[in-house]
């Protein structure tokens, strides 16, 4: 009797021969293999080995969370943050700055249309285009020297993001998460609210890069006000929630079979990881998203439209434990103000009053001290005219400059109501205890309670670091 012939050994993958092999090469072949799928270093006693579970820093921190608020497409420093009354006096005349090179022709000295003054107990200076955010002078600490690399939306964009002006590089969200996973296991450890769709070089903006999958940031677009529009597949209309669990264990099981067989995949597990957050997400993010649950008086203090909704969003997300929420200022890029430089007073106008209540609430509730916020764009602008067809004749607006700029901070360990560095009489270029991004990144680490320089991946044979091999912590800063 014939009988049906029994399949035959499965062969091994390469990974597995390696894992197999128990001396030699095989072994620092396999090392590698796994060092570069690595999840977070090993918890320590009583943490979890969830990649998201809450992880303590290696050093003394100041803050938990980090709010970055993005004002997309420059904010021109001398009309905001920067006050420079040298350039009423060479109104119309050519500026002795040397030779930087902007993306446009530029001519002679635009004087800001606006007026700057003092304000809180620190005096620091800020143009009336923030009304309300000037109320919370005390709490900011604005870094008036910035340097980034060139003068171009997209490597800006990516270096102040990812920490490189051209290379795949994780986000700072993702090294963020990475490092301290997120207190709230029902909702992303990283969010990056955007209104309109994405921004210039889109989804590359909150990227894990190499890092594992389940470190990137999850996008939602904050002009939806419906759940089912703000977070796409949030519900499931014809499963019920039970239903929907068996089906999730039993994929669940397949897929940790599967990744037996493939230790260390880290998309694997990425996988894993969004279908239990995608499940848990049904419980918790309508709550969370839902501004509808504030006192009338909370919702006021934020004010009407997008910005305002979503400053709160990211103040809700931060009080339910979300590691990391990025509120960038769209759609667009609003703030490339080549053509008219009042343009700015509308820009400021739709987010000034959101801004500031965001900080008043955040203290309110106890959060600011442990809450980095930080505002501000990828680069400034210059404090030259651009020129139109040429002529200066109708032109009222300002190129790209990388060359010197403003990025302010608050809560969050940093000093308030303090001024840190300084640009040239003219705000063309930082010239007093100047700050790159990578500075500020590092900075960032250092506050949440990670040293730059050993906070690393390796991938491809290479430890990567968020700062690349450059950076300083701005310890003038820190409180």
């Amino acid at each position: 009797m014939e009988t049906e012939p029994r399949p035959g050994p499965r062969l091994l993958s390469r990974r597995e021969a390696l894992n197999r092999c128990g001396m030699g090469f095989g072994v620092l072949g396999l090392a590698t293999l796994l060092s570069e799928t690595q999840l977070p270093a090993a918890p320590r006693a009583g943490e979890s080995l969830h990649p998201l579970a809450p992880r303590r820093p290696p050093l003394p921190a100041k803050a938990k969370h980090v709010i970055h608020i993005f004002l997309n497409g420059g904010l021109s420093h001398v009309d905001s943050f920067d006050p420079k009354p040298a350039l009423a006096r060479y109104a119309g005349k050519s500026l002795p700055t040397g030779n930087l090179r902007t993306e446009r022709k530029t001519g002679s000295a635009l004087p800001s249309p606006f007026r700057f003054q003092k304000h809180g107990q620190s005096g620091l200076e800020i143009s009336n285009i923030f009304p309300r955010l000037a109320e919370c002078a005390d709490e900011l600490c604005v870094i008036r020297s910035m340097v980034a690399d060139v003068p171009n939306h997209e490597p800006s964009l990516m270096l102040m993001n990812c920490g490189d002006n051209v290379m795949v590089r994780p986000s700072v969200g993702a090294w963020v998460t990475y490092g301290l996973g997120t207190e709230n296991q029902n909702l992303p450890g990283f969010v990056a609210l955007c209104p309109g769709g994405y921004p210039i070089k889109e989804t590359e903006n909150w990227q894990s890069a190499f890092l594992p999958g389940v470190f990137q940031g999850t996008y939602i677009d904050s002009q939806h006000t419906d759940l089912q529009r703000l977070i796409e597949n949030i519900r499931n209309p014809g499963t019920p929630p039970a239903e929907q669990r068996r089906q999730l264990d039993l994929l669940r099981r397949i897929n940790e079979e599967h990744l037996q067989n493939r230790p260390h995949d880290a998309a694997l597990e990425a996988r894993i990881q969004s279908f239990e957050l995608a499940y848990r997400m049904q419980r918790e993010a309508a709550e969370a998203f839902d501004i509808e649950d504030e006192p009338q008086e909370t919702r006021a203090l934020y004010g009407p439209g997008i910005h305002a909704r979503q400053l709160l969003i990211a103040r809700r997300l931060v009080e339910r434990g979300v590691r990391f929420v990025q509120v960038w200022h769209g759609p667009g890029i609003p703030w490339d103000d080549h053509g008219n430089i009042l343009d700015h007073r509308t820009h400021a106008a739709e987010c000034d009053q959101g801004i500031a209540a965001l900080l008043k609430d955040l203290k309110r509730i106890g959060l600011l001290d442990e809450t980095l916020v930080i505002c501000g764009g990828e680069f400034g602008r210059t404090p030259v005219v651009e020129l139109i067809d040429g002529k200066e004749e109708k032109a009222n607006g300002r190129d790209h400059n990388p060359y010197g700029f403003s990025v302010w901070l608050a809560g969050g360990g940093v000093k308030k109501g303090h001024a840190h560095g300084a640009t040239d009489e003219f705000g063309f270029r930082a010239v007093e205890n100047r700050v790159h991004v990578h500075d500020l990144h590092a900075t960032i680490l250092w506050l949440l309670g990670f040293d730059h320089e050993r906070f690393t991946y390796r991938y491809a044979g290479r430890d990567f670091r968020l700062t690349d091999v450059h950076g300083r912590v701005i310890s003038e800063i820190i409180a």
